[in-house]
């Protein structure tokens, strides 16, 4: 790996690390997650995802996902960026059929 790679990794690893920290910082109850941890998971999901969300905080998604129809969060099935990548895949294949490569 380059130097700039392993920067941008460790950066991202300081940044979970923190969100970690936020999340456990919150004051949990003896059995249960209290409702300010929730609202802050809620609040990661936009930027994350449910299982990127899940994944920072070492949480299982399933309780996300519960979270999430408990609050009437809309969840995304996928990223944005997804449907813009197979538009342009979906453009690439056909330019390259009307050429008789596929």
């Amino acid at each position: 790996m380059k130097d700039p790679e392993l920067l941008k990794l460790a950066l991202v690893e300081l940044q979970n690390e923190e969100t970690k920290s936020v999340f456990a910082l919150l004051e949990k109850g003896k059995r249960n997650y209290t409702s300010q941890q929730k609202d802050f998971v809620l609040s990661l999901i936009d930027s994350y995802g449910v299982r990127g969300t899940a994944r920072v905080l070492l949480l299982h998604w399933r309780t996300i996902q519960r979270w999430c129809r408990q609050y009437g969060k809309q969840v995304q099935r996928c990223p944005l960026w997804v449907y813009d990548w197979a538009e342009r895949r979906r453009k690439r294949r056909e330019f390259w059929q009307r050429r008789g490569y596929c």
